[in-house]
């Protein structure tokens, strides 16, 4: 409902600004844009935590979770129409629907916000955003529909963010000039993230690029019999849990400051203020899920860049029984994506990245910790001012004793291989 109240509200304020704003350009070329691409993926290994299993990538082996022996499989990657309609010379909006494939093809609102950016004279920029957003987090993820630049699967990290961590909210950013470079900070409220933290909790990290789409459901890997009982095998990622839209809500606040040298240092703290003893009539769970994130872009040379992420969290659910809660889960994950340049048409990438969590609750035990890390070789190349083709291999390798619960191996290795043909029209 949330959701829908804001779609409202953007119809609301495009109708009253036509009439009163010059700067109004509802529909042409220049609000519409298209992407999507379609790949070819070898992939060996484990079930895939897409149909309901352990594993870590998008796509995976076979359903006794032996090798698929790499074989080749076609398969779309996403689509997504963003409208971008110009409301008057300060106000926009972006709407976002997505197409994407996971055990199935699925359609749905990804994105949907309006934005304020007055045009100013002073030292002081201002701008703020309200609606179905993700928050300023991934160094990987850019563009009004939160697509990848260099890779076609963004770190653990950030597979994380897209899949769990979006919100209906408002946010609002200011930024001044300071010793040569500029400093920005950042403040938001945030609600309808309630259950964030339930798949990172009973699957773990996973790199994907698939992203929450509003009212969707995501399958959960099979259960420990001490939390059967307490969480159905599903999760929403977008959920209001906690008896109404803003009456508990989270928040996050950032600071990003570029120096003078080509460095750029970005924190957030991120608390979806989540109820941990909330439950509906289906058993889905508030949880109350808090990070910390720094994130680094540097230039290296004249076409070299650095990126580099770290993350540790805390997230809980359920009601406390001898001390503990049914889930007490600690994260923590870090990255480094180097990427070297040729001109504008090619670009080489090579990501390395390791992450863990350990549970420390009365239903869910150090048997589903984790850890493990992923080492990630991407490459691309433009064919044309619409086209681009990218091929990427990773490598995981990630050990969970909660997989002997389906009889497989604590320990687990897999290999993927992709080649994707993307469009931006």
């Amino acid at each position: 409902m949330a959701v829908l109240r804001v779609a409202g509200a953007v119809a609301l304020v495009a109708s009253s600004s036509a009439r009163a704003d010059s700067g109004v350009n509802l529909f042409s070329a220049d609000t519409f844009l298209l992407t999507g691409d379609v790949r070819a993926v070898a992939v060996d290994g484990e079930r895939s935590w897409v149909d309901g299993a352990f594993g870590k990538l998008r796509f995976g082996g076979r359903e006794d979770g032996a090798s698929s022996n790499g074989r080749l499989r076609a398969s779309l990657g996403s689509a997504d129409i963003v409208w971008q309609p110009k409301l008057g010379w300060a106000l926009s909006a972006t709407i976002v629907g997505t197409v994407q494939q996971r055990d199935r093809v699925e359609a749905g609102l990804s994105e949907a916000y309006l934005g304020f950016k007055p045009l100013t004279n002073g030292p002081i920029k201002f701008s703020a955003r309200a609606g179905l957003m993700w928050p300023p987090v991934s160094l990987e993820h850019g563009g009004p529909e939160w697509g990848l630049r260099d890779t076609i699967t963004p770190s653990a990290i950030n597979s994380w963010i897209g899949e769990e961590v979006k919100f209906v909210g408002a946010e609002a950013t200011a930024s001044v000039a300071v010793g040569g470079g500029k400093l920005g900070l950042t403040a938001a409220l945030v609600d309808a993230n309630d259950t964030a933290g339930a798949l990172l909790a009973f699957r773990g990290w996973a790199l994907h690029d698939l992203k929450a789409l509003a009212w969707r459901k995501v399958s959960l890997p099979p259960l420990a019999s001490g939390i059967e009982p307490y969480q159905p095998p599903f999760t929403h990622p977008l959920k209001e849990m906690d008896g109404g839209f803003l009456k508990r809500p989270g928040w996050y606040a950032r600071a990003a400051w570029q120096l003078r040298a080509p460095i750029k240092v970005e924190v957030i703290h991120y608390d979806n203020g989540g109820d941990p003893e909330a439950v509906d009539q289906y058993l889905e769970w508030g949880w109350r899920t808090r990070f910390d994130n720094v994130g680094v872009t540097a230039t290296l040379g004249p076409a070299t860049e650095l990126r580099a992420q770290a993350m540790r969290g805390h997230t809980v659910m359920g009601f406390v029984e001898e001390g503990r809660r049914l889930v007490d889960m600690r994260f923590r994950s870090a990255f480094a994506l180097i990427t070297q340049r040729f001109g504008d048409k090619a670009s080489l990438s090579a990501r390395g990245e390791a992450f863990a969590t350990r549970n420390h609750g009365c239903e869910v035990t150090s048997a589903d910790d984790e850890h493990g890390w992923a080492v990630t070789a991407a490459g691309k190349r433009s064919l044309g001012p619409d086209l681009s083709a990218l091929v990427e291999y990773i490598h995981i390798d990630s050990r969970r004793a909660g997989r002997e619960r389906v009889g497989l191996a604590a320990r687990q290795v897999q290999n993927q291989l992709q080649g994707s043909l993307r469009i931006r029209w």
